[in-house]
């Protein structure tokens, strides 16, 4: 599966810590992060992240352009929901294409576990059998 990775800047040391506690899962996917994140994720677990830009410099664009294209299965997305994002026309932007394709979104750590354990247990293999997936893993 192709998971993504993103998170604002005040919820970053929460995904990194997710991403330790999952790293034995997550290493079994392609995954894709922005910037920061996936900096700090990688150095954290040893994980390989193909990093895009930023979120406010274009990277949440460049996974909603994955997500268009029929080429990203999950996204954990760590929201602050507290403090106003200058990038927010792309957060919204993102989530509406996670609904528009049907693509499980995770936007806080309560969602994350659920939707991780999902995945381990073999739920979005809907999307293999649909063609509605990646493809990749």
């Amino acid at each position: 599966m192709n998971i993504a990775l993103i998170a604002h800047d005040k919820k970053k040391d929460d995904l990194v810590r997710f991403s330790v506690a999952y790293q034995p899962l997550f290493q079994k996917h392609n995954l894709f992060a922005t910037g920061t994140t996936g900096l700090r994720i990688s150095e954290a677990t040893g994980l390989t992240i193909h990093r895009f830009r930023s979120g406010p410099l274009g990277g949440d664009q460049e996974v909603g352009a994955m997500i268009a294209k029929n080429q990203m299965d999950a996204i954990f997305f760590f929201r602050d929901p507290l403090t106003s994002q200058p990038h927010e026309p792309d957060v919204s932007a993102l989530v509406r294409l996670c609904d528009v394709y049907s693509i499980p979104l995770a936007t806080n750590m309560g969602t994350a576990e659920i939707l991780i354990r999902g995945i381990e247990r073999g739920d979005l293999d809907w999307r293999k059998i649909t063609g509605e997936s990646s493809g990749t893993e």
